[in-house]
């Protein structure tokens, strides 16, 4: 299922919701434009944002263009524990639960 040459056919949302993607692809140049955080630590957000929903399409990307903003291998490593840290703390939060007062 997975394939990046599919993200190809993302045209046809463009095509058949014009008005609902423009507004979607302007608000992801927005977010992802360089502010108060510069686009390094954004695409390493959405790195472990990536990891934890399990897009590989997120993944690919967002990995890329973290590279190409200066990400090590240390920091992807990094930002990969985080992510899975936060993914263990929802479970560990959640049994909470489980037990009745």
């Amino acid at each position: 299922m997975y394939d990046m040459s599919n993200l190809t056919k993302l045209k046809l949302l463009d095509e058949n919701c014009p008005e609902a993607m423009k507004a979607f692809w302007a608000f992801d140049k927005a977010a992802f434009a360089p502010g108060t955080i510069d686009a390094l630590n954004k695409q390493l957000m959405a790195v472990a944002v990536a990891l934890t929903t399990q897009c590989p399409y997120c993944i690919q990307l967002h990995v890329r263009a973290a590279r190409s903003a200066g990400a090590t291998d240390e920091m992807l490593a990094e930002t990969a524990t985080i992510a899975a840290a936060m993914r263990a703390g929802g479970a560990i939060t959640h049994a909470s639960h489980l037990f009745k007062d």
